[in-house]
């Protein structure tokens, strides 16, 4: 959305992000030839920041955002879009086009391609809901309380979107309360504390109650410093 801020990335933290992105690379395809990789969390909990880390680490891959697909009065209302410019064309093992969503201009903007390469990342709130997940290869959740979350997206956009944050935040609590991701995802991420860069990935609740889609649980990383 308007608020997301493209990150400057700090050297790579280590070896997590890089285990994590050779395991991911050894999966089977999800989504045509595409191993789909979500990383979902709620608004202002660092998806983007990981998901251009780990893209990295998976030797640039492209990442999709959601921002880019959602629309200021289609805030998780998306996934018809999202199959049809995504999902169907990766299935096929074709190029997708989507078209970005200009939240200045309140409009779409001219198709942008996404080649189906091998590993695909998909950032947003929401990436991990109900009908995106027979298509990932795996579902990563930020692990990082609601309202904290939602007081660093508030603190990092400032006054000025104080009145979209408070509709955004209605709309999330009410996406999540019908639809919730976190119990689906396969690998929980925690940013480590100040003065200590990097992540720890460990277990999701997909792990041992079982998901949406086939788990290969050798390939999971059960925790990485």
């Amino acid at each position: 959305m308007c608020r997301r801020v493209a990150p400057v990335l700090p050297p790579t933290s280590g070896r997590t992000i890089h285990e994590l992105a050779s395991r991911l690379r050894r999966l089977p395809p999800s989504c045509g030839p595409v191993r789909l990789i979500a990383v979902d969390g709620h608004a202002g909990s660092g998806k983007s920041t990981f998901a251009a880390e780990l893209a990295r680490s998976l030797g640039d891959a492209p990442v999709l955002h959601l921002d880019d697909i959602a629309s200021h009065d289609e805030l998780f209302d998306w996934t018809a879009r999202l199959t049809a410019q995504v999902i169907e064309p990766f299935t096929r093992g074709g190029t997708a086009r989507y078209t970005p969503y200009d939240w200045r201009a309140r409009r779409f903007g001219p198709p942008v391609a996404l080649p189906p390469e091998p590993v695909v990342v998909v950032e947003g709130v929401g990436a991990g809901r109900r009908a995106l997940r027979p298509y990932l290869a795996r579902l990563l959740w930020m692990e990082l309380p609601a309202e904290e979350s939602w007081a660093r997206g508030r603190a990092r956009d400032g006054e000025e979107q104080r009145e979209f944050w408070d509709g955004w935040v209605t709309a999330e609590r009410a996406h999540f309360a019908m639809d919730p991701s976190r119990p689906f995802a396969d690998l929980l991420v925690r940013q480590k504390g100040q003065g200590t860069p990097g992540y720890q990935v460990i277990h999701g609740p997909a792990a041992t109650a079982g998901a949406d889609h086939s788990v290969t649980h050798r390939d999971d990383p059960s925790a990485m410093c």
